[in-house]
């Protein structure tokens, strides 16, 4: 029933989306369209294949994300004038210049767009399809909030802007009211709020979405100091008076939970256990949320904390590692502790101007591997501790080397003789790679999507996030790194012959066009899953599962 009336929402909403050319063809009625065209896409965008929902991604920023013909010339000129008035004089953008500048506004785009997409298609995310889909058509008409008009300005085809910020507690506050509209049920702390009354009367989610953010208030940072407080556990399916207590412990409180909605606590509550600590504020009485665990049956959901996008806050390590205790599966969350309490320890040095150990440098800018946390995006810190810094004379430190070694811009990375590259490295327009000169090791991902062929290509000894060579059709001479952190996307390979694979994959492997598995041997390592055809013969299928028992195999 909940569906139905989501799509009579749509339908009344958008009187054009029946008529789409991806709605028209289901039978009956307007809304009945819209309620088979919403299971569609729940299906394709809850999709339990990474590789799926990437795809699917990727064709969102062909459509959302800013091409770099239209980014407009006044955006240069602004540059100019900025630069103007720091001092610099008159300078002239440079064609590599204009370049670099399009890299970074589509990489900030696409990280922006990125957010809300993960999240709408998350299999945490506790919302009917009708309102992912009500709040995803209209993000990607937003651009950045404006704090003194508190509005959201519109997006334009040339807009260089992100998209908007993602407050998970202010999007359940807008789903949770505007569901509640549809069950022309009361809001009884808004009942008497002119401003609010004609705002839900509109139903436009910019403007509701801003209401909710200059709602919230968050803790301030003298409040966070103390750890003296409470665990409380409100059970699975609690009764109404329980569910109460929890939503009003965390409604305007800022901590970016979409629990602080009550019908989204009754969701995440019938899946299990959800505890939540309260530090003391400054009466005493323990009334300050710090950290949720939410519980999945016996085991452990998720986990989060009250700083920027629900990571930990710096000084709740101590009762998270004790409270983990508590729980069978704690182990899975050992490094997540112990990384979070070594971010601590570089914050506290940087605040008493102690100078960072080579170990520290390693860490911070994650050589060997992500620092892992347990919010939705990286931690904050990360980039706070780096900002500011010279991150060539670091690195130099980390590897022994020259600054003129390092590499920060794919112009630098390009250029010969470097031993670390920082960060990802995009060369995804490559269609050979003669003449190429890549650097020894890189810290991020490096994309080749475009090369068909792997002659004159000599990689880098180890890449720390993924490496993507989805177009190459032979592994004839490919020599893939030992160690690879992301993921290996082999997409367009039909045959295993000559291919020999790196020792560790992070995370999964995309093998799906092999027509045979013959001379195939994988890595005993693979974080995912490995992703093959189901075309292989059954026989060769059943093999590679009782050879490799310790890996995940996905048939597509």
């Amino acid at each position: 029933m909940e569906k139905i009336n989501g799509a009579e929402f749509l339908n009344e909403k958008y009187r054009e989306l029946a008529n789409d050319k991806h709605v028209k063809e289901f039978p009956g009625r307007p809304a009945q369209k819209i309620a088979e065209f919403l299971k569609v896409l729940e299906q394709t965008h809850g999709h339990d294949d990474p590789e799926v929902l990437e795809r699917i991604k990727k064709s969102y920023h062909k459509e959302y994300v800013i091409k770099p013909e239209d980014i407009p010339e006044s955006y240069f000129e602004k540059q100019k004038k900025i630069l103007r008035e720091q001092g610099y004089g008159d300078v002239e953008i440079t064609p590599e210049m204009k370049e670099q500048a399009q890299e970074i506004i589509i990489k900030d785009q696409k990280l922006s767009f990125d957010n809300w997409f993960d999240y709408l298609c998350s299999k945490d995310n506790p919302y009917p399809t009708w309102a992912k889909y009500w709040v995803f058509r209209n993000v990607v008409k937003l651009s950045t909030f404006d704090k003194e008009k508190k509005v959201f300005a519109k997006r334009e085809k040339n807009t260089v802007a992100p998209f908007p910020d993602l407050d998970r507690e202010a999007l359940a506050y807008v789903v949770d009211v505007i569901t509640k509209k549809m069950k022309k049920e009361k809001i009884p702390a808004e009942e008497n709020n002119s401003e609010f009354q004609k705002i839900i009367q509109g139903e436009n989610f910019g403007k509701l979405y801003a209401y909710a953010i200059e709602k919230i208030i968050p803790a301030e940072k003298n409040d966070l100091l103390t750890i003296e407080g409470k665990w409380v556990k409100y059970p699975q399916n609690p009764d109404e008076k329980t569910l109460n207590r929890l939503v009003e412990s965390l409604e305007n409180r800022g901590t970016g939970w979409c629990t602080a909605a009550k019908e989204t606590a009754r969701a995440q509550l019938q899946g299990g256990d959800f505890y939540v600590f309260y530090s003391k504020d400054r009466k005493g009485e323990a009334t300050i949320p710090r950290l949720a665990i939410r519980m999945e049956g016996d085991k452990i959901g998720e986990i989060r904390g009250i700083a920027p996008d629900q990571n930990l806050d710096p000084y709740i390590n101590e009762v998270l590692e004790k409270k983990l205790k508590d729980f069978p599966d704690a182990p899975h969350y050992k490094k997540k502790v112990e990384d979070m309490k070594r971010m601590t320890e570089i914050e506290k040095k940087n605040k008493r101007g102690e100078s960072f150990s080579k170990e520290d440098l390693r860490f911070l800018y994650e050589v060997d591997g992500k620092i892992q946390g347990f919010g939705w995006e990286p931690d904050p810190r990360i980039q706070e501790l780096i900002k500011g810094r010279n991150m060539k004379q670091d690195l130099a430190f980390v590897f022994d080397c020259s600054e003129q070694e390092i590499s920060l811009t794919k112009e630098e990375a390009l250029r010969g003789g470097i031993k670390f590259h920082y960060g990802d490295l995009n060369l995804n327009s490559l269609t050979s790679a003669q003449g190429l000169e890549l650097p020894q090791s890189i810290g991020g991902g490096l994309y080749l999507n475009s090369l068909t062929s792997a002659e004159g290509l000599k990689l880098p000894q180890s890449i720390g996030g993924g490496l993507d060579l989805d177009s190459l059709t032979s592994a004839q001479g490919l020599e893939l790194p030992q160690s690879i952190g992301g993921s290996l996307y082999l997409h367009s390979l039909t045959s295993a012959e000559g291919l020999k694979l790196p020792q560790s994959i992070g995370d999964y492997l995309d093998l799906s066009s092999l027509t045979s598995a013959q001379g195939l041997k994988l890595p005993q390592s693979i974080g995912g899953s490995v992703y093959l055809s189901y075309h292989l013969p059954i026989k060769e299928q059943q093999e590679l599962i009782e050879k490799y028992p310790n890996l995940i195999f996905y048939f597509d």
